[in-house]
């Protein structure tokens, strides 16, 4: 299926004629219980009166019930010409049951699915057993051999898909709303991560862009009288700025710095776009205090493993574990990627490997690859001591 199909997502309106016209086919195909009203008027058991205005009756009822059924996917009509709308629905179907007989009886069940559709929940439980009984009422009231078992065979649809479409009208909402939180949560972040860099960038270069300036017109001063006075404070600029230059060099590289919890949300992002059913850890608590090296290998390994689970593996299922572990040499902090690809008994290095290895053993870190546990698939498991490190340690360069 094309993408502008594949992204019209639950509660999201249809946009391109694609889009448009796969829910208009969603929602038609509902539209085959309507075979016992078409059998009626083809049968010819009516006068050709009676069987014009049932067809054309029949024909407006089914374009109320699209437009209505079709707006609301796109966007929740007015409470108020909802309302109006099924109660047109209500009044052609009882005038069609009333006068052409049993078998128009599941016009009702197509109110109540509408009732659930569009109304309130409140609106739509009073409503919908009140349409039911009205079926019922009117079934029994013909006095039809077939009627009783007709009602009989309807009540449950009439119930069941009138409150089912509440059900759905409600998971609906719920996913907007959600979506709409979403995107708030994330403009907020953007926003307070503009505040955070600028707030930085004022600590960092106010201070010394307001020296350089009182040293420049300082020096400036000083020139025609005291050229050596002028030529120390144009030294103490040179000093300033390049001291400036490297607080800058050294913020864009805690910015640029790779950090667990972005790499789990990224590698959830990446798993979920390639189709595959990824059960991802939401944080990392146990990574709380490691240093900056460690983290950014653990980061780095994640990437790159998740990476080629995308790439090459074929996997239907990812799962990665983050969890401390105690051991003879110390306690460490485990990460495993795990697969059910194409991965074999035999693991030939490559660049990747080799990279990755590399970078785990310069923080004291290890790296095991090979076929997952149930014979099936790959297993990536990536190691760091959580035990301070007396030395320190530098965060890791990039590869690029």
């Amino acid at each position: 299926m094309s993408d502008d199909v594949t992204a019209m997502g639950i509660g999201r309106p249809p946009i391109t004629r694609r889009q448009i016209a796969v829910k208009l086919l969603w929602i038609c195909v509902w539209l085959a219980f309507l075979s016992a009203p078409v059998s009626d008027l083809v049968g010819g058991d009516h006068s050709p009166w009676a069987t014009a205005l049932g067809c054309l009756g029949l024909a407006t009822f089914v374009a109320v019930y699209l437009r209505l059924f079709f707006r609301h996917t796109s966007r929740s009509p007015a409470l108020t010409l909802a309302a109006w709308t099924i109660a047109v629905l209500i009044a052609f179907a009882t005038a069609l049951s009333l006068t052409l007989g049993p078998q128009w009886l599941v016009l009702f069940v197509y109110v109540n699915v509408s009732a659930g559709t569009a109304l309130t929940l409140r609106a739509a439980v009073r409503l919908i057993p009140a349409v039911t009984a009205l079926m019922a009422g009117i079934g029994l009231a013909d006095g039809a051999d077939s009627a009783g078992d007709l009602v009989l065979g309807l009540l449950v649809p009439a119930l069941l898909g009138g409150f089912a479409m509440t059900g759905v009208r409600e998971l609906i909402r719920t996913t907007v709303e959600l979506r709409e939180a979403r995107a708030t949560v994330a403009q907020l972040a953007a926003n307070e991560e503009r505040l955070r860099l600028a707030r930085d960038l004022h600590d960092l270069l106010g201070h010394s862009l307001s020296l350089i300036t009182l040293k420049s017109e300082l020096a400036g001063r000083m020139l025609p009288g005291h050229p050596e006075q002028a030529a120390l404070q144009v030294a103490d600029i040179e000093r300033v700025s390049r001291q400036a230059l490297a607080d800058v060099r050294d913020a864009v590289t805690g910015y640029r710095r790779l950090t667990l919890p972005g790499e789990l949300a990224g590698a959830r992002t990446a798993l979920a776009a390639a189709g595959i059913t990824a059960a991802v850890p939401a944080d990392a608590p146990d990574a709380d205090g490691l240093p900056a090296a460690r983290e950014e290998a653990l980061a780095w390994g994640l990437r790159e493993a998740v990476t080629n689970v995308v790439r090459h593996s074929g996997a239907k299922t990812c799962t990665v574990t983050l969890a401390s572990r105690q051991t003879l040499a110390g306690r460490f902090l485990e990460l495993a990627v795990v697969d059910d690809g194409r991965g074999g008994a035999v693991v030939t290095p490559g660049n990747g490997l080799t990279g990755l290895r590399e970078r785990l053993a310069a923080v004291d870190g290890t790296l095991l690859a090979g076929p997952a546990d149930t014979g099936r698939g790959f297993r990536l498991t990536l190691s760091v001591p959580l035990d301070p490190d007396p030395a320190g340690e530098r965060p890791l360069e990039s590869p690029e």
